[in-house]
């Protein structure tokens, strides 16, 4: 029988270089939104709060599936005990949510002519687990997408032709698509493109502003409706989001059915995002 590889710590001076660039990019970002403001009453914190991101941010970039594999490979455990380190980690999705915010306010300023807006699935657990799962059963719902039935979340991004993602919502999976698309498109001018989906003339009317914005929604293929060159060349640079789904789920964790709690999930998809928009 195969022995187990053993896992060495990593030493001090062994740091992956991703990691010390996280850092610096964290420190960065919190020293300019003055995130992580000393308080100096109380007992020292064992994680400070921009160690906590940065291993955060590190574990999705690094495609690790677990915590614990950080907390090992960074002998953490003369410092805090696991569950510290867990929880010091999930209290940093409020911040992460907090730069997300920031960083989609400062794209949107510069923002391309051209966005797209799509929708994709976030399972929580296997489909077969769906009916026993209790974690996220307050949040999730049962839901269909191309790759069939699924119990989770959906999540509807909106990014520029540039890659800005400029609004983001999470739902339930069986959630309303067009109600979502008017909340995170109403304050983003310029020609919103999204896929037959979001197919509606009352939605194309709603969504319009003269001379600031307007929706471009690919028709059904059963439906008799005439497309100028540029409109079938916008449909088809649809491929940039549907990418960015793709980069999110197999590079940076997006999906995954092992925290044990809500805080622990809603970290892992904040974390995933804010570490994608920092590659």
């Amino acid at each position: 029988m195969q022995e187990a590889p053993v896992r060495v710590p990593l030493a001090f001076g062994m740091i992956p270089k991703i990691f010390q660039n996280l850092k610096h990019i964290v420190t960065h970002i919190g020293t300019k939104l003055k995130l992580f403001e000393v308080n100096n009453t109380g007992r020292p914190l064992a994680i400070k709060p921009i160690d906590a991101l940065t291993f955060a941010l590190y574990k999705q970039r690094s495609t690790r599936t677990t915590k614990k594999s950080i907390f090992d490979d960074f002998a953490l455990a003369s410092t805090c005990t696991y569950k510290t380190f867990v929880v010091s980690i999930n209290r940093m999705g409020q911040v992460a949510l907090r730069i997300l915010f920031w960083l989609m306010r400062m794209g949107r300023k510069d923002a391309h002519l051209v966005k797209y807006t799509d929708a994709t699935d976030i399972p929580v657990c296997l489909a077969k687990n769906g009916k026993h799962h209790r974690t996220m059963r307050g949040l999730a719902s049962w839901g269909h997408s191309g790759k069939g039935f699924y119990f989770g979340l959906k999540m509807t991004m909106t990014r520029d032709d540039e890659g800005r993602i400029l609004g983001l919502a999470f739902s339930k999976a069986n959630g309303n698509d067009r109600n979502i698309f008017r909340r995170i498109n109403k304050d983003i001018g310029g020609i919103i493109v999204a896929d037959a989906g979001y197919c509606s003339k009352q939605l194309e009317r709603d969504m319009y502003v003269e001379n600031k914005r307007w929706c471009l929604i690919k028709p059904y293929k059963s439906m008799k409706r005439l497309a100028a060159l540029w409109q079938l060349a916008l449909y088809k640079r649809r491929f940039k989001i549907e990418f960015d789904f793709r980069s999110l789920k197999l590079f940076h964790g997006l999906a995954t059915s092992l925290p044990r709690s809500i805080n622990g999930y809603i970290g892992n998809y904040l974390f995933s995002l804010l570490s994608f928009v920092l590659v």
